[in-house]
């Protein structure tokens, strides 16, 4: 995890949460790292997949501009980073996420962190649980494709899931300075240990904790943390790695949702209705 979310917040209301003081939809143009006019603004996406554009929030300091100080701006990403050494972009869906615990010493994503932090805001993510009887033949060896229930995991208040992110530049040198995708600017989502508590609402036939689901969750940032990790003066590794503690459990509720998630062709709000109880069965 994470590799499937829900994003339906537009960017009047991203901007009310965050603060956004420039970004999508402006108004006007802009002078800013991106050197571009505003851009179209993303429709609700209910089945974010890898690779699509998604929503960030970051500080910068604009283009151009006498004023240095950094700017939060929310923009518009390629979820999959590309390192900027990367001599090409293939491989970028594989990197939609970065661990906790080693994202200080990758080489993907160590100057990114140390540098180039972000906010992906979401309702929830998505999670998979194995049915019991697949799981039996996995630990038996023998090959079935397993059925799996998504779960969809959220605030319990309802409040916006700000996931701890990286984003990075990177130049296609096969295009002119002046084609519109000579720069790539890519994110991945930071992942940290699955909450062993019990969730603030659990289902009434199904897992008690984040770990229940599955050994891995997104690094949620609560709104007393957004400032500081989005502060890009914070460089020393050792103090940023403090940024990466787990939120307070308990915050959390899951519940089970219909598996035509699983397909990402399907998308609309339809895949957020809870179920009153899991359409394949799991190990709960």
């Amino acid at each position: 995890m994470c590799g499937r979310y829900a994003a339906s917040r537009g960017p009047e209301d991203l901007a009310g949460i965050f603060e956004i003081e420039m970004g999508v939809p402006p108004g006007r143009a802009e002078s800013s790292l991106w050197g571009r006019e505003p851009e179209e603004t993303l429709e609700p996406d209910y089945n974010v997949a890898p690779t699509k554009e998604v929503y960030a929030v970051l500080d910068r300091p604009l283009k151009d501009v006498e004023d240095p100080r950094p700017v939060r701006q929310l923009r518009k990403l390629k979820w999959g980073l590309v390192p900027s050494w990367s001599k090409t972009p293939e491989g970028a869906a594989r990197m939609i996420n970065a661990r906790a615990e080693t994202v200080h010493e990758k080489p993907s994503y160590k100057r990114a962190f140390a540098t180039r932090r972000c906010i992906i805001p979401a309702d929830g993510y998505y999670e998979w649980v194995t049915g019991s009887g697949e799981r039996e033949l996995e630990v038996e060896g023998k090959k079935k494709r397993p059925r799996k229930q998504p779960y969809f995991v959220l605030p319990a208040d309802g409040s916006v899931f700000a996931m701890a992110g990286l984003y990075e530049f990177w130049r296609d040198k096969t295009l002119p300075d002046d084609h519109p995708q000579a720069w790539w600017t890519t994110c991945s989502v930071i992942t940290t240990e699955a909450e062993t508590g019990p969730l603030a609402v659990s289902p009434a036939d199904g897992p008690r904790s984040l770990a229940d689901i599955h050994p891995r969750m997104p690094l949620m940032l609560t709104p007393d943390r957004w400032d500081t990790w989005l502060d890009p003066s914070r460089t020393e590794l050792d103090d940023l790695r403090s940024l990466l503690a787990a939120p307070p459990e308990g915050l959390m509720r899951a519940y089970p949702v219909s598996t035509a998630v699983s397909n990402v062709r399907n998308n609309g709000p339809e895949l957020l209705k809870e179920l009153e109880g899991p359409e394949e069965g799991t190990l709960f």
